[in-house]
């Protein structure tokens, strides 16, 4: 039986924690005012007909905390770089200058860190429904285990457990929003 309660919530643990490395990724993408290559990772470039990632096709680097400059390896893809970075709705303005592509990252206003706080108040909140989903998952299995002739000690015990895994990945979900929050809001 504790090989079952084991496992019950190693899988829980697995499942939290990919609800938190899934929030980590999505906050990666949310910009807070400083030119970071992970801003364009979800730019898909027409590549010979195929939607290829653009740091598949290209290098992006940051030359200051203002600036991103993507130089492509095909001097050919300039002009598909640009237009998918524009079709990519990020609101940055790339310029071909012939050798790269140089974008301006826009400071932001107060109203778009407030909407940025906002995204990312809801990502965390995904994150948090995720979290939950998995505690319940693993609480119904407890509960199987329980029919199945588990003592009602160690029920409760597992359940306490799955609480406290549960209690310690809110709380990263909880730093890592407020990590982010304050960077954003950050002048």
């Amino acid at each position: 039986m504790q090989e079952e309660i084991n496992f019950i919530l190693d899988t829980a643990k697995e499942s939290m924690d990919k609800s938190v490395k899934h929030l980590e990724n999505a906050l990666l993408k949310i910009r807070a005012g400083k030119a970071s290559p992970a801003m364009l990772d979800g730019v898909m470039v027409d590549y010979y007909g195929s939607q290829t990632p653009l740091n598949q096709v290209s290098n992006v680097n940051t030359p200051d905390a203002r600036t991103l400059s993507v130089q492509p390896w095909e001097k050919s893809m300039l002009e598909p770089i640009e237009r998918a970075i524009i079709n990519a709705n990020l609101g940055l303005n790339p310029q071909n200058n012939g050798e790269l592509v140089m974008i301006n990252v826009p400071p932001l206003t107060e109203e778009r860190r407030k909407d940025l706080v906002k995204k990312v108040k809801a990502e965390a909140e995904d994150a948090k429904v995720g979290i939950r989903n998995a505690r319940k998952d693993a609480n119904d299995e407890v509960k199987k285990l329980e029919k199945d002739g588990l003592s009602e000690d160690l029920a409760k015990d597992a359940v306490d457990e799955v609480q406290k895994l549960t209690n310690e990945f809110v709380q990263k979900v909880d730093n890592e929003i407020e990590h982010k929050e304050k960077d954003i809001m950050t002048v």
